[in-house]
């Protein structure tokens, strides 16, 4: 019996999924990151309500990892996620294969050990796409909504083969309309897809959209996987450790799931931002033009037998570009947000390639058609030809997608708040300046006693309201905060708590306010605010960096830079040429000079001003 059992296990399939998942294990990031990871682990860690529209389904299917006796909660977080992406790119597998098994193939390529080659090599190919593996490598939803639009197109494949046999088989149907409606609590993006689905479905027969009872008991399911949603009210009157939007009653849920917290002001529309906003989704970026060709090949030649499949691929990009391109109109410094969403066209334009190699494939096969023994070469072509690709894409994405010694999120938040006084408020501006301060705070319990408020935050009632202490009794629970600039608030938050404890701001807040009515501290990374006295500096605090972590900030000692990773960097840097620039005017030379070496081992780029800072009078 077991011997059955193992000759029945398909090999390719297993391939598919763990060789993707241990190269992702082997660079998973160890902590918390940048962006989006400290808010989504410290919901994940509470089961509570990450930012609008909340990611209920991700939210669930994450907390599950985090009783792994493995690393930290966050690292356990970013697991799942490697897990959800290994699993996107078994659904390149299966579909490759699936469609594959449905051709009639001729000579040598009718051995099933080539059609599951050519599959594992169109996963292998996706698995490591640059988009994908940095998704994989901490904790994204995007891969979980790719995994189950692989599944529902593979249901409805099903249901059109046995359809066309005579056996309709809803639940095919029923079971996809489920998992598209779980999936909305994964991403919203999903929905994109729906167009594409309900063509496969009408081309087979438009006539079933007359079919009344089987298209209500198709939206009962889709509501029926929708409902995940009623987590984010349920947990909301638990008042969860993060409880974005306090959902709890239906009117504040709407304002959430609708994602009306977010500014709607899009910028003029030109040409050059158009074409930024087209390349978002770039294959040749992820696939490189070789891969671009096969996937190319692979529509043609499937165009007569698999139609309906190429037209609902191209029906799913109009309908991503539209929506994502057109309504969306993305600002330029955001697009790189945009680029995520086209995941689960990647996995698609996988499958094609799959099938352009196969294409490729049979033309191969008709040279050797006549010649006795040539089964060696058709099959070492299939492997140079499936598993090539995906070789070169893990040799040149590997270093950038290295995060395995990622510490720079984790060790920017630990120096912040180590370094705080007793009791002290903080005030953050960026996400990525105040989510990973969340996590240690919220999920590794550190610096409790201390108050960490995001400014942008302020603005909204049902912030106020998680912090009781500070603002029950404050002026701006009655100030019409909508209409209230949020420089402003902050202002009126700071004057009303700098005489009761300690008050601080983090390097981006320094910068993005003006404190016209306060004096300014540097402390390191953060600045202490305080009244402000006539011709009084108060020196930086000079002890703060000897028991500052900065792993991966020298050199190239981490590959990993994002965006986000870049400006932590730029940070830790612009602070020590600050600290240097105000020792050297207050007579320290030595310190600070140590101060403007210290800027420039970290920020190469800062070298040319710590020299034009030596050159100005008074300092030379």
């Amino acid at each position: 019996m077991n011997s059955t059992f193992v000759k029945r296990i398909d090999a390719g399939a297993l391939l598919s999924f763990l060789i993707p998942l241990f190269v992702y294990l082997l660079t998973l990031a160890p902590t918390v990151t940048f962006f989006d990871s400290g808010e989504f682990v410290t919901a994940i860690a509470s089961l509570g309500s990450a930012h609008s529209p909340g990611y209920p389904l991700f939210i669930s299917y994450a907390k599950a990892f985090t009783w792994l006796p493995l690393g930290n909660v966050a690292y356990r977080v970013n697991f799942a996620t490697a897990v959800s992406a290994a699993a996107a790119c078994y659904g390149v597998y299966l579909l490759v294969c699936y469609l594959l098994a449905g051709e009639e193939s001729s000579g040598h390529l009718g051995h099933p050990l080539i059609r599951k080659g050519v599959a594992l090599g169109a996963a292998l190919a996706f698995s490591f796409t640059p988009r994908l593996w940095l998704q994989s490598n901490h904790d994204k939803p995007y891969p979980l909504v790719a995994f189950i639009a692989a599944v529902v197109l593979y249901l409805l494949l099903l249901w059109r083969d046995r359809y066309r046999e005579g056996d309709e088989c809803p639940g095919y149907v029923y079971l996809g309309a489920f998992l598209c409606g779980l999936a909305f609590g994964a991403h919203q993006t999903i929905i994109l897809l729906l167009p594409a689905y309900a063509y496969l479905i009408l081309s087979l027969d438009w006539r079933l959209v007359t079919r009344v009872k089987e298209m209500i008991l198709m939206l009962f399911f889709g509501l029926l996987g929708f409902s995940v949603y009623l987590h984010i009210p349920l947990r909301a009157s638990q008042k969860p450790l993060l409880n974005w939007g306090d959902a709890s009653s239906l009117s504040q849920f709407l304002w959430h799931f609708l994602r009306q917290g977010y500014p709607v002001e899009k910028p003029p529309r030109d040409l050059a931002l158009l074409w930024d906003q087209i390349n978002a989704y770039n294959v040749p970026n992820e696939f490189t033009w070789v891969g671009m060709a096969l996937m190319l090949v692979g529509m043609v030649s499937f165009l007569r037998s698999r139609r309906d499949e190429v037209v609902a691929y191209s029906i799913a990009l109009l309908f991503f570009l539209l929506v994502i391109v057109g309504y969306f109109n993305t600002p330029g410094e955001m697009i790189f947000l945009t680029e995520e969403f086209f995941t689960p066209l990647y996995l698609l334009s996988a499958v094609f390639m799959g099938l352009g190699v196969h294409t490729l494939l049979q033309v191969g096969a008709h040279r050797f058609a006549t010649t006795k023994g040539a089964a060696v070469p058709v099959l070492l072509f299939a492997v140079t030809l499936s598993l090539g690709l995906p070789a070169f894409l893990c040799a040149r994405n590997y270093y950038e997608n290295d995060q395995h010694e990622n510490y720079i999120a984790f060790d920017y938040a630990s120096n912040t708040l180590r370094s705080l006084p007793q009791g002290t408020s903080l005030f953050t501006w960026g996400d990525s300046g105040a989510f990973p301060l969340w996590y240690l705070q919220g999920v590794e319990r550190m610096r409790e006693d201390l108050a960490l408020l995001h400014t942008p935050h302020l603005v909204f009632s049902w912030y106020l309201d998680g912090f009781p202490e500070l603002f029950d009794r404050s002026s701006l629970r009655t100030a019409p905060l909508e209409t209230m600039n949020p420089d402003n608030i902050l202002l009126v938050a700071i004057s009303e708590q700098i005489s009761r404890r300690p008050v601080f701001v983090d390097f981006s807040t320094r910068y993005s306010v003006t404190f016209p009515e306060f004096a300014l501290q540097q402390w390191g990374i953060c600045y202490r605010l305080m009244p402000k006295r006539d011709a009084v500096v108060f020196p930086p605090d000079l002890s703060l960096w000897q028991y500052y972590s900065l792993r991966g900030l020298y050199g190239d000692e981490m590959p990993f830079r994002d965006l986000d990773t870049g400006k932590a960097i730029l940070i830790y840097g612009n602070a020590a040429l600050e600290e240097g620039e105000l020792l050297l005017r207050l007579g320290k030379k030595s310190q600070g000079m140590e101060a403007l070496a210290r800027a420039v081992l970290i920020s190469p780029e800062l070298q040319i001003p710590a020299r034009q800072l030596l050159l100005q009078p008074g300092i030379r």
